[in-house]
């Protein structure tokens, strides 16, 4: 679609009756629980779509998600080039049997889907589409980006803070490019009590990629803890949990 059809486009639905919004808003969570409900332990990327693939981060993204893959989680992105095409490229090229999701949405620019998926959704709203980014994986990694990126990053974080979601992980990868951030959470935020010493320790800053793929794989039993003591053990989630380990046992 060409970006003046797309600018129509979103001109038209700010126009359109309200009505016809809620049901395009009801068929983004109908296909995303459809679709996305069955799919066992997966990690979900984030990350720019303005890297190209010679950019380290491009490399470390495609690298951990391969990692992943091969542990048996699916990798789930926003389905879009750069970080998110890396991410889905590593999962695609794993031999495992694990899904490469791409959750896309359409845009005026940028946002066309990468290759490398399995799982391909598209999506008309941004509220919807990260609804299920987050629903659905154990584990956040948050790769070098912009606003798009921020604003995912700062999502999982509230919603861990405010227990929204529980035994979720969140790294974050670039010490370089994110220090400057943590800095001021801390020397801002923290310092005029906006937020808690608990908060700043649900961001996990490093490089490591091992550690990232180890801590991920440690948190699925502490997850798999959590959701039968709060009495979920009968839900489908918690049964994809259980096949994992089963699997990796045999």
């Amino acid at each position: 679609m060409k970006k003046e059809d797309l600018s129509k486009k979103y001109i038209k639905d700010i126009k359109s009756a309200d009505v016809w919004s809620v049901f395009k808003i009801l068929a983004d969570f109908v296909k995303g629980f459809d679709e996305l409900g069955d799919l066992g332990p997966s990690v979900t990327i984030f990350g720019s779509a303005r890297t190209d693939e010679n950019d380290k981060y491009y490399k470390e993204a495609t690298k951990l998600a391969h990692m992943l893959a091969e542990r048996g989680f699916n990798i789930m992105t926003g389905g879009g080039p750069g970080i998110m095409e890396a991410a889905n490229r590593g999962a695609h090229n794993c031999k495992n049997n694990v899904e490469s999701i791409g959750l896309n949405i359409d845009l005026p620019f940028e946002q066309i889907a990468n290759p490398y998926t399995t799982i391909d959704l598209n999506f008309d709203y941004f509220f919807s589409r990260k609804v299920m980014l987050v629903k659905y994986s154990m584990a956040y990694v948050i790769f070098p980006g912009g606003f798009g990126t921020l604003d995912e990053l700062f999502e999982a974080l509230t919603l861990i803070q405010t227990r929204k979601v529980t035994g979720v992980k969140i790294f974050v990868v670039g010490i370089e490019f994110y220090q400057p951030l943590i800095d001021f959470l801390k020397s801002s935020m923290l310092r005029d009590g906006m937020i808690d010493n608990d908060d700043i320790e649900i961001i996990k800053l490093t490089d490591d990629l091992e550690l990232i793929a180890t801590e991920i794989e440690e948190s699925l039993t502490k997850q798999i803890d959590i959701l039968n003591d709060i009495g979920l053990s009968d839900t489908k989630y918690f049964k994809s949990l259980q096949k994992f380990f089963s699997g990796n046992d045999e």
